[in-house]
């Protein structure tokens, strides 16, 4: 019995700990201007949607008493996240579940040089590309394009999900598929019809941490781009008012940036948790 008290406190503590930011976030994304710099911190205020109307341009007259300077040029820039996140993902795990497929079933030369340099390249800090990359973008001309953001967000989250995808791939039995060939299925049938239903459960997994990369990538989308393709993170970190940092704007911004990760977490949920203990029990 004390045991499981003693587990629950603790649970209890550690959902305290990682919570408690979220909450405030949120709670200062609703709060009034007073509220927020208030001292002892105000847990219980009247709350305001001002922040959300200034993010989406609904009332620019109430915010400019405030210190709010010009329009909030988030909406476009969120739909951009959506689109290249979202594409770049599609598209690492597109070609990491083809790759993972060869790399499991063929025999492959040179396998574990190959697959350590795939690795590699995930080993890299941003930070130490940057400039490479700004240079051959700019001789390629996609400096503020989406296709310049979606490929390197894909060439990043391409190793992981070629190893995470192999991962799931070699504990399915390459009986079934082999089974289905004698049937007269061709090896392209069999990888749609018998590999890729038996490792949706990866798929799911590993597109969640391909899109939560993507989605919160900072760096590149700073310096690859100025205005047409730039994403929502550097914009929220950017908001400024006539009199200094808008802290209410910069909360609810990351409270509506938060909500695409989350509602795609909570759709995938029955196939991430059978992926993220996938191959636990061996055959």
């Amino acid at each position: 019995m004390a045991r499981k008290v003693i587990k629950g406190i603790l649970i209890g503590l550690a959902l305290f700990f990682f919570l408690l930011p979220i909450y405030w976030i949120v709670a200062t994304s609703f709060k009034q201007w007073p509220d927020i710099f208030a001292i002892p911190p105000k847990f219980i205020f009247q709350s305001t949607a001002l922040h959300y109307k200034a993010l989406f341009n609904l009332n620019l007259e109430e915010m400019a008493k405030f210190g709010q300077a010009g329009k909030s040029l988030f909406p476009p820039r969120f739909i951009n996240s959506i689109v290249i996140a979202g594409v770049s993902t599609l598209l690492s795990v597109a070609l990491g579940t083809f790759s993972a497929y060869a790399f499991s079933r063929f025999k492959v030369k040179g396998e574990g040089d190959l697959l350590f340099f795939i690795l590699s390249t995930r080993m890299l800090p941003p930070i130490v590309v940057g400039i490479p990359f700004f240079v051959l973008y700019r001789a390629l001309h996609l400096i503020d394009t989406h296709v310049g953001l979606i490929l390197i967000y894909m060439t990043f989250n391409l190793s992981f999900a070629v190893w995470l995808m192999k991962g799931f791939i070699d504990e399915i039995p390459k009986e079934f598929e082999e089974a289905a060939m004698v049937d007269g299925y061709t090896r392209w049938e069999a990888f749609l019809k018998v590999i890729l239903p038996q490792a949706l459960s990866g798929i799911a997994a590993t597109a969640v941490f391909c899109l939560i990369t993507a989605w919160n990538e900072f760096f590149f989308a700073l310096i690859l781009t100025s205005e047409r393709a730039r994403t929502a993170p550097p914009s929220i970190a950017a908001v400024q008012g006539t009199s200094g940092i808008n802290w209410g704007q910069i909360a609810a911004g990351v409270t509506v940036f938060l909500i695409p990760v989350v509602v795609f977490t909570f759709l995938v949920r029955k196939y991430l948790a059978r992926g993220l203990t996938f191959g636990v029990i061996k055959r």
